[in-house]
């Protein structure tokens, strides 16, 4: 099968906007569960708003927050298939500027991260490539907001260290980061691999309703008991306290070296956005 760009641009254009205006139905769910117990008036109030909110952008036209975010997007890339012209880059970043003019969004990258030149387009895209059998080409796009991205956290444990440790640095981090990933938070976790192998676990992990538990009844188990952990600690819808700090905590693993133990430990806000879609062989 053979793609031309334009092909992709409109695809990434479509779920970018689709996932800048409607949140996956397991998250709303898991927030709608979250207020109707949650004790607090504040934070029960402030989940009453995100919800309202939710439901007055999906039909658009505006976006769900003002971060429309970095457009991180997950390609699965079948062997099968070739590019007409051009580069997978520019075919996205192309359907990424087009989003950001015709859904109303707001201008967030630039180009130098010192310097600070905006690109005026959102673009460049985060692209993350997985080849795979057949002729299909993948796509799921996460729109990632800074509030919660800038709370990423990394620690190297060693071979030694167990669960106990792993659940008291997710934690830890949550603590720290307090109200500034705008809470009710999904926890992204990544466990294993190299240190950047384990930071993109953890935002893949994003990609799972916060209610889907690991396969592996060990990691499930982590899981449970590192949500309670996080929500012990009160922070609460946009921080006012309560019991709803976080909705999941979504761990996923991956081989790791004997003398290491990488984690990584990714808050998505409670705008935890993402869209998918595929391009298939006629």
């Amino acid at each position: 099968m053979t793609l031309t760009p334009g092909r992709i641009s409109d695809l990434i254009a479509e779920l970018y906007i689709k996932a800048n205006r409607e949140l996956p139905a397991g998250v709303i769910t898991a927030l709608e569960a979250a207020a109707r117990a949650e004790t607090c008036r504040p934070a029960r109030e402030a989940m009453r708003v995100m919800i309202e909110n939710a439901e007055l952008a999906a039909p658009g036209p505006l976006p769900i927050c003002q971060d429309t975010g970095a457009a991180v997007v997950f390609c699965e890339w079948g062997g099968g298939v070739t590019l007409s012209s051009g580069t997978l880059q520019q075919a996205v970043d192309a359907g990424v500027a087009r989003a950001c003019r015709e859904g109303f969004m707001r201008a967030s990258m630039v180009s130098d991260p010192l310097r600070r030149e905006n690109t005026g387009d959102n673009t460049p895209a985060v692209i993350h490539v997985t080849v795979s059998e057949g002729e299909r080409a993948g796509f799921t796009v996460m729109p990632k907001g800074f509030g919660s991205e800038n709370m990423t956290a990394l620690r190297m444990f060693t071979p030694s260290d167990g669960a106990d440790e792993i659940i008291e640095f997710i934690t830890s981090a949550i603590s720290a980061a307090g109200a500034n990933p705008c809470p009710p938070v999904i926890v992204g976790v990544g466990l294993g691999g190299t240190a950047e192998q384990a930071v993109l676990l953890a935002k893949r992990a994003l990609l799972r309703a916060p209610s889907e538990r690991h396969e592996d009844a060990f990691y499930a188990g982590i899981e449970r008991r590192a949500l309670e952990r996080v929500n012990a600690l009160g922070i609460g819808a946009q921080g006012f306290g309560g019991a709803a700090t976080a909705l999941g905590v979504n761990i996923l693993t991956a081989p790791t070296h004997i003398a290491g133990l990488p984690c990584a430990v990714a808050p998505g806000c409670w705008v935890t956005r993402h869209a998918s879609g595929s391009i298939t062989c006629p």
